[in-house]
């Protein structure tokens, strides 16, 4: 006896039946084999890549290769075109819906990752990728969503321009908060400091405490702490002292005006001899600058190869104490300032009568 069932016969059910089971073990196993493959060679490297495309692939739902063998073996069915379209629609909608799933494990692998780099470093800068995170994977999903209403036939065309109008309304209500948002991302991404940096703003220096969603925490040279909105700060220029390599310092003296000619010829060397002496110092130049109001004016400057404002102190120090020292025993006089009044005769004899 033959047996027909939706216009398909007993032999040819179970050839579809078959070519789904096939369809279905092997993805199964391709997806087991890439794998194992992967995650072998995510151990012997020092990237985060191929472990999260590791995770990644490895949340590959069953159910996904279930419904590509019914969909592989329906195609040697016989079906109305109705269930074939719901079949191919059905299809589609399960490819996307696994693409979101895949893109929703990448961005939490690759936010875990970031995490566990960065927690030693800069532990509040986790909260802003969390909130980047949560962006994204709603974006994907929602973006997958639309696609999927779409390949069903509905018109998304209204539904898209209603959440436009929502979004610039939510937008408009919200764009501080908004603007804060993007700019702490934009200091977690672009980093230009960290927490723990030294840095200056305006007329304000102090030490980067913890950077927000909306606000960035300064603890300022008094022990106050200072609070920042994120978009203010990024408008500011920002002086990151922590990131100096070296220090470049200029000073300058002033000597007498009653120095002798020869002495003046000798202080560039002594101010030569007397830096290049100390650690850790490039000098640079020293020159008879300039005649100022009440002293004949010397600028030096040299390089500190260290950032470090103490060391530069100390040497600023050192400098000043063997100046000092040098000057005396050459019989240089710092000056200091003076005014001279000068009296013409004629004044001299009207004071006289």
């Amino acid at each position: 006896m033959r047996y027909v069932i939706l216009g398909n016969d007993l032999t040819t059910w179970v050839i579809a039946l078959a070519i789904g089971s096939a369809v279905c073990i092997l993805l199964y196993l391709a997806r087991k084999l890439v794998v194992h493959r992967l995650a072998s060679f995510a151990a012997t490297t020092t990237t985060c890549l191929d472990d999260i495309a590791a995770e990644v692939l490895a949340a590959t739902h069953p159910l996904l290769f279930g419904l590509m063998g019914v969909y592989a073996g329906a195609r040697s069915l016989i079906l109305s075109e109705a269930l074939v379209t719901l079949l191919s629609r059905l299809a589609i909608a399960a490819c996307l819906l696994q693409v979101a799933r895949w893109g929703d494990v990448g961005v939490r692998a690759w936010l875990h990752y970031y995490r566990m780099r960065r927690s030693g470093q800069d532990a509040a800068s986790t909260t802003s990728t969390a909130a980047l995170g949560f962006v994204v994977r709603t974006v994907i999903w929602l973006v997958v969503i639309l696609m999927i209403l779409d390949n069903f036939g509905v018109n998304i065309t209204t539904l898209v321009a209603s959440l436009g109008i929502g979004g610039i309304a939510v937008a408009l209500a919200l764009q501080n908060i908004l603007g804060d948002l993007f700019s702490s991302l934009s200091i977690v991404l672009d980093k230009p400091f960290e927490v723990g940096d030294f840095i200056t703003v305006d007329d304000i220096s102090g030490t980067v405490e913890f950077v927000g969603l909306k606000t960035t925490r300064i603890r300022g040279l008094g022990g106050e702490q200072v609070i920042f909105s994120n978009s203010d700060l990024l408008k500011s220029r920002i002086r990151n002292l922590k990131r100096m390599q070296t220090r470049r310092i200029v000073f300058s003296i002033g000597v007498t005006y009653d120095t002798s000619k020869r002495q003046l010829a000798a202080i560039p060397d002594i101010l030569r001899a007397i830096v290049q002496a100390q650690p850790e110092v490039d000098f640079d130049r020293a020159h008879f600058k300039s005649f100022g109001p009440s002293s004949l004016d010397f600028e030096t400057v040299y390089i500190v190869k260290t950032p470090s404002y103490g060391t530069y102190m100390d040497i600023q120090q050192a400098i000043n104490l063997a100046l000092f020292e040098r000057f005396a025993s050459e019989g240089i006089a710092f000056a200091y300032p003076t005014q001279t009044l000068y009296l013409s005769r004629a004044n001299q004899r009207a004071s006289a009568e």
